[in-house]
């Protein structure tokens, strides 16, 4: 749980990716790794999950590795690292050095919604909104900068996607909260309950 502003941001999902630059035998890495998934007619990578860090990796034969399920960038890097140190114990070749990119940070919030927000008046007043309540309960709201999305709820959660570092996700809720305002919605952040 990261603070800021009164804001209590909890990481909820990291994706990170490694391109490697050399060519991965899929076909050995499914038949020799234990947790490795590998259904090429659904699916065109393997599917590695890994206990420690915990976090489902998707490895294509491209050289690209692609890490989803971590709860902060040091264990996505670690877990790339994993299955990269994995790989290579099956005396399959990997650059010792490569650059792990965060794609999509995944976080959530709550402001205190007394009765209930009512979306359908933010959706009229604001810009870049989507709110369709017969297909989703929740209000989707973009910024281009930094490029975000925000999920809104009726209950004062937020979720927010599309940032690659938290300060991002911290700059962004700050700017939420002086658009809201400027609709008239106090915005009282709360601690979630755990």
């Amino acid at each position: 749980m990261v603070s800021s502003e009164g804001f209590h941001v909890k990481v909820e999902n990291i994706v990170a990716f490694a391109s490697l630059g050399v060519k991965i035998p899929l076909i050995k890495i499914a038949s020799k790794l234990e947790e490795a998934e590998y259904a090429p007619e659904s699916f065109p990578g393997v599917v590695y999950r890994i206990k420690d860090p915990r976090a489902a990796t998707l490895i294509f034969s491209s050289g690209k590795i692609v890490c989803t399920g971590s709860k902060s960038i040091e264990r996505a890097k670690e877990a790339v690292h994993k299955v990269v140190d994995d790989i290579r114990k099956l005396k399959i070749r990997m650059p010792k050095k490569f650059k792990i990119n965060i794609e999509n940070i995944v976080a959530s919030t709550q402001i205190e919604a007394k009765k209930k927000l009512n979306l359908e008046e933010i959706s009229f007043a604001l810009e870049n909104v989507e709110y369709e309540p017969e297909q989703f309960p929740g209000m989707v709201y973009r910024i281009s900068e930094p490029r975000v999305a925000f999920l809104l709820f009726g209950s004062g959660r937020i979720i927010c996607t599309g940032a690659r570092k938290l300060d991002d996700i911290h700059t962004a809720l700050e700017k939420l909260r002086e658009r809201l305002e400027s609709v008239g919605v106090k915005v009282k952040p709360i601690k979630p309950a755990q």
